[in-house]
Formats: structure tokens, sequence, C-alpha cells
């Protein structure tokens, strides 16, 4: 029998079916609308320059560039502080970090009060929620070494496992980096550059116990709807990963670094010139290129990590109705400017990588500003979860159907520890110290100078512009105190 003879009929009934009671109609739509879980990965310390997708032709990351190939690739996404902290803290309580004070490394929960965090907004709609690893703040390498929760906030979560690894102690063949220029120092802790081509597997170290608890708690809720959140350690100090993976750099002399400009920081205030430097850390040209063969490596196992997790989602089933993100906490320098690390307001430091995968959207590029804190109401609104009133991010879920949608002129960043502030448009960044202004200002003209090597704050030229963007600023952080937590 032909094919057509079967489905026609059937097709005729249905119709006549919804025609005669079109609420059948609608019942059937809704009980249809996909139930997605979300698993949301998220990497600590990530330049979206080291990834390929994003356009590094060095280290490759095969497992990121999945997600990417299937989801939507923000370019222009920023996170809300350019440490972890302050980061964490904000997109996962829906609040920018000036609303609820926390400037720092601690949980939002006394500021919040009851005020359910983004995955405790899933817990209460039904879902079961589950970290494993650093999602709010965890002191790396200190908390990873100690495997305890660091800043987390047990109220977000049904369940949560922490992936203890031995850091800058792994066995291998290690160098400390910084403020080492006789190399008589041995490797140390802390937040200190530092190179371990580790003895042993994947499995010896923190990312790789995330991957493997990850896979185990994707098996036991495939029948459940889940919030899973997977947080990697690497890229952040120490550079410790297996020495496989450090064989792509090697030697290190073949790293190139950033185009280096003579009298660069002649023109940026001093709270712009970063915590840390090739200067203040004592870097010579092959500890610098070592630093960004050590830090590629960190980003290459911690890919092979994501596609561990991925691999599991797929065998299990579970990839045509899960909502996959991934993400940074905040940028990372890697001798820009002669400047390495967080903290700073320039673009590698304040611009993340983000990419949000839903199962039925078609794959784009999407160069709207977003911020991280966007990411609670977004996934809500896609998983037809209401989005609470209160929360300060905005819906950019249009953008996964079309990404010249827009939902900011500007996006907003804070460096609490340098009293600093950054209004990133699509032309233009406007970074200010102090409220007052009164620690120096500097201001990009990303169309013609994206790599942010000219200040014309000082320029006449710009006056007018500049008196706008300070006029902005004040009102952006008036916007962002007003809310119902009632802060002053």
């Amino acid at each position: 029998m032909h094919k057509s003879s079967i489905i026609v009929p059937l097709v005729v009934a249905l119709l006549g079916k919804y025609l005669l009671n079109p609420s059948n109609a609608a019942d059937s739509v809704t009980a249809e609308m996909p139930k997605y879980n979300v698993l949301f990965i998220i990497s600590d310390d990530l330049t979206a320059t080291a990834l390929s997708c994003y356009g590094n032709d060095v280290c490759h990351t095969p497992h990121i560039d999945s997600i990417a190939e299937r989801g939507t690739r923000f370019t222009r996404a920023y996170c809300q502080g350019t440490y972890c902290g302050p980061s964490r803290a904000s997109f996962l309580s829906g609040y920018y970090p000036h609303a609820t004070g926390v400037l720092g490394y601690k949980s939002p929960r006394p500021q919040i009060g009851d005020r359910a965090t983004w995955p405790q907004h899933f817990m209460n709609n039904g879902y079961h929620t589950a970290r494993v690893s650093k999602i709010y703040h965890m002191g790396v390498p200190g908390g990873i070494e100690d495997g305890g929760d660091g800043a987390d906030d047990p109220a977000s979560w049904n369940e949560k496992y922490n992936s203890p690894g031995p850091e800058w102690k792994a066995p291998g063949i290690g160098e400390t980096l910084e403020s080492n220029p006789d190399g008589k120092k041995p490797v140390v802790g802390g937040n200190t550059f530092v190179v371990v081509e580790a003895d042993g597997d994947d499995l010896v170290h923190s990312d790789g116990k995330t991957a493997a608890k990850a896979v185990e708690l994707i098996h036991e809720l495939r029948d459940r709807q889940f919030f899973l959140a997977v947080g990697f350690v690497r890229p952040h100090v120490p550079f410790v990963s297996p020495k496989p993976y450090y064989e792509p750099f090697l030697p290190y002399s073949k790293m190139v670094l950033p185009e280096k400009l003579t009298n660069d920081w002649d023109d940026i205030p001093k709270p712009g010139i970063n915590y840390k430097t090739s200067v203040n850390m004592k870097m010579d040209i092959r500890r610098q290129k070592k630093a960004i063969g050590g830090y590629y490596a960190s980003v290459s196992y911690m890919d092979a990590q994501v596609g561990k997790v991925l691999h599991a989602l797929e065998a299990e089933g579970l990839t045509d109705n899960t909502i996959v993100i991934f993400t940074s906490d905040h940028g990372y320098h890697l001798g820009e400017h002669d400047f390495w690390a967080k903290v700073s307001l320039h673009e590698e430091s304040a611009a993340v990588p983000l990419i949000i995968s839903v199962p039925g959207r078609r794959p784009s590029v999407c160069h709207s500003l977003t911020e991280l804190i966007d990411l609670y109401p977004s996934i809500s609104r896609i998983c037809d979860l209401k989005i609470p009133a209160r929360i300060q991010g905005k819906d950019i879920s249009p953008m996964l159907d079309d990404p010249n949608y827009e939902v900011r002129d500007a996006a907003f960043s804070v460096a609490p520890s340098r009293k600093g502030f950054l209004l990133r448009e699509r032309d233009w960044a406007y970074i200010q110290y102090q409220e007052d202004a009164s620690g120096g200002i500097e201001l990009f003209d990303m169309r013609n100078d994206p790599l942010q090597y000219a200040n014309l704050a000082s320029d006449p030229k710009y006056a007018s512009l500049v008196e706008r963007f300070q006029s902005d600023l004040t009102n952006k952080l008036k916007e962002i105190r007003t809310n119902d937590l009632n802060l002053k």
C-alpha cells in the first residue's frame, strides 16, 4: 500500500478532530511543547580568544566548538565583574554587583534573602538541580586542594559535589614563572603563574573528576527534568594538566606573544594598569611564551572534559531535549598590553565566551551586546518558566532565532578592586575609575582601534562623548541600585 493512502486519511481525521473541538489542538500543542533539561558548563578564567570557534588556530577546542556548531555563539558577551566572586554572584542571583554589594568572594545569599537564585528558580519549578565543582566562588588552587564548598549556596541545589585535586602539588615537571627571574624558586601555590606537566591521567585532577561525576549524574537523571551545573577550574592558574595536553604547544618557544606597543601604558590611568604585568611578575620572553603554552594546554584539557560530558548526554539520548550553555566567569589577558590574568576592564578581561545551544534552533553567530546576567531570564523564558520581575538581566532568547535582535545599547561590567566601571557599546568602550572619575578615564574607538591602543579620553574632539558616557554611567548605577533589596 502506498504511504499516502495511510497518511492522508490520518491527517484528515486529525484535522476533523481539532476543527470539531479546537481545545483538542491546544491540548496537543501543550503536550508536545519540549520540556528542556539545562546543562550549564562554566570554565574558569577563560578568554574567548583561546577557543578555535572564536578564531584561535593554535589551541584547538573541538568539543566546545561542537556546541557552537549547533548553537548560537555570542561575540559581544560581557561579565558583570572581572574576577570570579562578583561575576558568579551576579549571574546566579540575577543582580548586578553594586545592587547587592557582593564585590568580593562571598555568596549573595545574605543580601538576597529568600529570593530564588537562577538554579533555585528551576528547582522551585520542578527541576532537579545539581552542582559539580565550582559554580559559586571557590578558591583556586586552595579551595580545590581542600575539596570544600567555598562560597556555595546550598539552597540552590538538590545535590552537590566537589572535585578535590592536587593542583600545583601534582607530580610532574613544574616551573614557577612568576617572580622567579633566577629560576631558584620551587613550584608554589596561590594565585601564581605555575606550569606543571603532570604525571598520570585526566582523573588525577579536579576537572577530570568533575567530568566523571557529571557523566554519572546524566545517567542517573536521564528520566528526570534536570538543571545540571558543571564547573571546570581550568585554565585558572596553576596551569596543571596531564603531559599529553602540552605536546601540541612544545617547544614553548614557538608560542607567539601579542604585539607589544612602545609606551603603551603612557595614556592608561594608574588604576588601569593591571595587577599582573610582565614587569611586576618579572617574566622574560621565555617565561611569557611558556605561560601561553601552559594556558593553552589547560584549555585543551578542559575541552576534553567538556567532550566527555557532551558524549554522555548523547549516549543517554538527551541531546534533543537539553539546552547546553558554555561560558566563563570572565576573560583573561595573555600578554596584551603586557597584562596578564583578569581584573582589568579591557576587552580581553571583560569579554567572555558565550554559547547557547537549544534543540531545534538553527546555529548562528550573534554580534548583539549581551551580559552573563541575561542567562537567568533567558533560559527561564526558553523553558517556559516565569521570569521574576525583580531580576536585572534581560531576556536575550529572541537572539537565538534572530541574531540581529538587540536588547542593549551598552554592556556593563565592573572591576571592584580598581573601583572601575565599563560601558561597552558596539563602537565604543568607556572605562571610568571612581564614580566621580577621579581615578581617570579611558575611551576607545572599537571600530578603528579594537586592540585598545589609543585612549581618546583627553582628546577635546571627544569631550561631548565622554560627557555623555559619564551621564550614562551615573544613570546606570542609579538604575542598578534602585531595586527591591532596599539597599542604600
